[in-house]
């Protein structure tokens, strides 16, 4: 029987969520990101929320000026920096850019 493993993937979490880490965990520094939204760009596919593994990105209440709801950032502590919300989107409407401390 193998333990449940909640959908929370947040690696400040890890040791709460999995019933096992990496050996090697505290050799590493998990890096961390800033989210950019070009807010005109987006059409509200809502892909890079869907598919954020650490559920970082909401759907945001405004509008931009094509009528379309954007999303916006809802924990900016728990971005790692994964870029899959930059590879997915079809308008290039986001970018992460990795912040100093994580930088090697």
């Amino acid at each position: 029987m193998v333990p449940e493993i909640s959908k929370s993937h947040a690696p400040d979490k890890m040791s709460e969520d999995y019933w096992r880490k990496p050996l090697d965990l505290d050799k590493y520094e998990i890096p961390h990101g800033t989210i950019h939204l070009i807010k005109e760009r987006c059409k509200g596919c809502e892909f890079c929320i869907e598919f954020c593994p650490n559920d970082v990105l909401v759907l945001s209440d405004d509008f931009n000026s094509k009528g379309y709801h954007p999303p916006k950032v809802a924990e900016t502590d728990t971005c790692i920096a994964c870029r899959l919300c930059e590879l997915i989107c079809p308008e290039f409407a986001i970018y992460i850019t990795e912040n100093e401390s994580s930088k090697k």
